[in-house]
């Protein structure tokens, strides 16, 4: 299966909803009257688009329709689609796959339940697929799951893991991962890390230190700092977003579970007011179904 058609099983809930709830509201009309608007108003809204961009798509509608396409929801449909990547155009891509600094340093940040570490295991896979050498580490000590789980990982893709035992300083591990990259001549060593939000000055605390440890080895590093976000989490998680990056900064995105969820416009909110770039969206449980995110596939498959 071709990105294309994952973006399109990916977005189905979401497009379903969208395209069922407008074909409904365009029937027989002959021009964009208020019932009209307020439809889409309600579906662009309940699927997490945000205001501000569901104000922007309801002018285009009205302003690109002309009385004769108002029946055609293929027309409608367009210009939402035009408008969806024009409005995602301005932010920068990711580029994270084809980052050329070695070792490549990256911190995975996100609150936990959010696929953090089966993300990581499916980021090492695509890095292996590249032909470079992963290095894990484990540093998220709080939870002896997320260690053992970040460990059959490692050994599922073939790479290295460094580990502590459960409740190690979290930056003694991200240390010592970027160590063990720099010495085993690693490409790539991707650092899990604790998500407890709630106590977000000591989250902030350890976040901080870890970024002086391994500025310690390498001082660039870390190179990039990848958020976490479940989608299912709609505006929630664009409030974590946020949180986020005033706690540590953030390079990327990764949104999972987007074939989970009818909320899959919140990529649209997310990117344009963090201007952070998506990388990849989780759209399934497979090792593959990570896949590089890309606006007009999913300008596409949310409004064909």
């Amino acid at each position: 299966m071709g990105f294309l058609s994952k973006f399109k099983q990916g977005l189905k809930k979401t497009h379903s909803k969208i395209a069922e709830g407008l074909a409904t509201a365009v029937l027989g009309k002959k021009e964009i009257d208020e019932s009209i608007e307020e439809t889409l108003e309600e579906l662009l809204i309940e699927a997490d688009v945000g205001i501000d961009a569901t104000q922007e798509l309801l002018d285009t509608v009205t302003e690109k329709i002309s009385r004769k396409e108002v029946g055609d929801l293929d027309a409608v449909m367009r210009a939402l689609r035009e408008k969806v990547v024009e409005m995602l155009s301005v932010s920068k891509e990711s580029h994270i796959l084809e980052d050329s600094r070695k070792p490549l340093v990256i911190l995975v940040v996100g609150v936990n339940g959010v696929g953090k570490t089966t993300t990581i295991g499916k980021l090492a896979k695509k890095f292996k697929n590249e032909g470079k050498k992963v290095i894990l580490g484990a540093a998220d000590t709080f939870r002896a799951a997320a260690i053992d789980q970040l460990e059959i990982w490692a050994q599922r893709v073939g790479c290295d893991i460094v580990r502590h035992k459960e409740g190690s300083d979290p930056s003694a591990v991200a240390f010592d991962a970027v160590k063990a990259g720099v010495a085993r001549g690693a490409d790539v060593v991707i650092i899990d890390t604790a998500g407890r939000l709630h106590t977000k000055e000591n989250l902030m605390k350890q976040l901080e230190k870890m970024k002086r440890v391994i500025a310690k080895v390498i001082p660039d590093a870390p190179h990039r700092i990848v958020l976490i976000l479940d989608a299912t989490n709609g505006q929630n998680a664009l409030s974590q977003a946020k949180e986020f990056q005033k706690i540590t900064g953030i390079t990327d995105i990764v949104l999972t579970k987007l074939d989970g969820t009818a909320k899959g416009g919140v990529v649209i909110p997310i990117v344009r007011q963090l201007n952070v770039p998506v990388a990849f969206v989780g759209v399934g449980e497979k090792e593959d179904d990570l896949i590089p995110f890309n606006v007009e596939e999913y300008a596409e498959s949310l409004f064909e």
